[in-house]
């Protein structure tokens, strides 16, 4: 007994942070969700009026499609891009330090400056990706005016901050047993197959939750998109293609004041992602290989 007070005395000062910044906000815009609240005037109980008029709101739809179309299109690009970079870093014998605190550093990129070099990096005109393109010929696209490629650009920027994934997929590699390897190449099994049949099964349990980790923050996707289309009154570029779901949850809350509204959006997003994360649990139960027996 005095180990444990012991113990919730240290951890105290994060169990009453958890409590008043993290769960009271919780609980209380569930109450707010069944308000008309516009922070001036006192909560008004509708109901589930908020809820009912999600359903008829068009540009719900509209963000929910962007929203899922840029979290289907980023996360298996990251993933991909994450797991290349750490088959490379894990194959480099010197300096592996100096890459993985490159690879890493892009991480730290704050997220506003992230948007802003969107429009740099992607501007049709005189952007640096279609001055590179048209030294092979190629026409690069209007990345952030034709609503077609506003959500591909939004992805490939996305990729700028896969620096933290490349080093957790670089800790699973290094605990891959050497000897599975080595028994591999007795049998004769090349590259590839090395890959798919042993290092892609012995680090799926953290493929799985890079899944879930990038999924819902995909489906959480806002600052870069809000400062690149929608930011300082931004009129210039077409936007409607990157409206996400908690951009058009900010400006109900924040913009037009619409709190109960906004709240009521929260939660459906809430159960949106524990849905989805369900469902990837599911499958991962078929797909993911964990050391020792299963319980």
């Amino acid at each position: 007994m005095r180990e444990t007070r012991a113990a919730l005395l240290f951890i105290s000062p994060w169990i009453a942070g958890f409590l008043i910044f993290t769960c009271w906000p919780v609980l209380y815009s569930g109450y707010l969700s069944l308000t008309d609240y516009d922070v001036i005037n006192d909560p008004n109980f509708v109901g589930l009026d908020n809820y009912r008029q999600l359903f008829e709101d068009p540009k719900i739809g509209l963000a929910f499609r962007n929203t899922l179309i840029f979290a289907a299109l980023s996360v298996p690009a990251q993933l991909l891009v994450s797991v290349a970079l750490a088959l490379l870093l894990n194959s480099a014998v010197r300096a592996s330090g100096l890459f993985r605190t490159v690879f890493f550093l892009p991480k730290m990129t704050p997220p506003v400056a992230v948007g802003i070099l969107l429009l740099m990096l992607f501007n049709g005109q005189n952007g640096l990706i279609n001055s590179f393109l048209g030294i092979f010929g190629i026409q690069g696209p209007a990345w952030t005016t034709d609503p077609a490629w506003i959500k591909p650009g939004l992805v490939l920027m996305s990729l700028w901050t896969v620096g933290a994934s490349v080093i957790i997929l670089f800790a699973a590699l290094r605990a891959v047993p050497q000897e599975l390897y080595d028994s591999a190449l007795v049998d004769g099994a090349g590259w590839w197959r090395r890959t798919t049949r042993i290092t892609l099964p012995m680090i799926s349990p953290t493929l799985f939750f890079l899944v879930v980790v990038d999924s819902i923050n995909a489906l959480q996707s806002f600052t870069e998109a809000y400062t690149a289309f929608f930011g300082s009154g931004n009129t210039t570029y077409s936007n409607d293609a990157a409206l996400f779901y908690v951009i058009y949850l900010f400006q109900q809350a924040f913009e037009f004041l619409h709190m109960g509204y906004a709240s009521a959006m929260a939660w459906v997003l809430f159960v949106v992602i524990m849905a989805i994360t369900a469902v990837q649990v599911l499958v991962s139960r078929r797909v993911v290989h964990y050391e020792g027996p299963r319980t």
